[in-house]
């Protein structure tokens, strides 16, 4: 919940469709499961990337309202949407897309330190 833009409920959703974060090998791993990966489409010289329609939708729904919160409430989200339209020819929707993959990329490393410290403050056995 240390994350801008995520609550009670929203990491209740988090935790409870993500389940177990070690099943996920790598944050693209998690991406793709969480349908932030984006898929390579090639039209003559253009290398450009459309949105995954795979993955857990109800998953990449929470993904969406945090990124929500934060294009209106964090300053470092603002920033990154402002870069990337600024810089590249970025649609409003592909910089929105960017800001989401972060987030996926976010989300599984505060995930996967919260798994380690519980396990390794936690690990006597109880009696």
């Amino acid at each position: 919940m240390a994350i801008v833009g995520v609550n009670v409920v929203t990491a209740a959703k988090l935790l409870g469709q993500v389940g177990d974060i070690t099943r996920f090998r790598s944050p693209a791993a998690f991406a793709r499961h969480n349908g932030t990966a984006p898929i390579p489409v090639w039209s003559g010289n253009d290398d450009r990337h459309r949105l995954n329609r795979g993955g857990n939708r109800q998953l990449n729904t929470t993904l969406h309202r945090i990124a929500i919160t934060q294009a209106r409430c964090h300053e470092g989200a603002r920033a990154l949407l402002k870069r990337r339209q600024e810089t590249t020819r970025d649609t409003a929707k592909g910089s929105f897309r960017v800001l989401k993959r972060h987030l996926s990329d976010v989300i599984y490393r505060a995930l996967t330190a919260d798994h380690h410290a519980h396990n390794d403050g936690t690990s006597t056995s109880p009696q």
